[in-house]
């Protein structure tokens, strides 16, 4: 990291990401192509998941490529410091590692949990939330992300 001095502990990297609704993972096409979507995540200890539909391009190279990048923002206030200086203060978090397809049942469960436990909180009553796994977990693929390396950076206020 060129600039040091905003250089982030993991403790940051990790409240960066549990802040944040979503972060965009980038997979790799192997046409050297990158591919970049926004993916709402969940944090369960070392780990991230996230869910999507069964098929689909995304699932595709991940099953080619299981290799990550997500960039997480937590802030991002654009400003004026006087005297003729822009900048931006920001906070942020990069993650890379390994994706796997989660087969095992009760892990995918878990995970859709916590996932709606963060998002939704309001809508997690046992029988709200039991109805959507019922309706929705055989058509429903649940990812975890095995984190290898996290960085963070922040520019805050003088």
């Amino acid at each position: 990291m060129r600039r040091a001095d905003r250089a982030q502990d993991r403790d940051f990297c990790l409240s960066v990401i549990d802040r944040c609704t979503h972060g965009v993972a980038a997979l790799t096409t192997g046409e050297d192509t990158p591919y970049c979507l926004p993916l709402s995540f969940v944090r369960v200890g070392n780990s991230l998941y996230f869910h999507c539909a069964r098929e689909g391009r995304k699932v595709e190279l991940l099953k080619r490529c299981p290799r990550i990048c997500i960039t997480f923002v937590a802030q991002d206030d654009p400003n004026f410091e006087a005297p003729n200086n822009y900048t931006t203060y920001f906070q942020s978090a990069i993650v890379t590692g390994t994706v796997v397809l989660v087969e095992d049942d009760q892990e995918k469960v878990d995970g859709l949990r916590a996932l709606c436990q963060k998002l939704t909180p309001q809508y997690m009553t046992e029988g709200l939330f039991n109805a959507a796994i019922q309706h929705s977990l055989s058509v429903t693929s649940v990812w975890r992300v095995d984190m290898d390396d996290l960085s963070g950076k922040a520019k805050k206020k003088r």
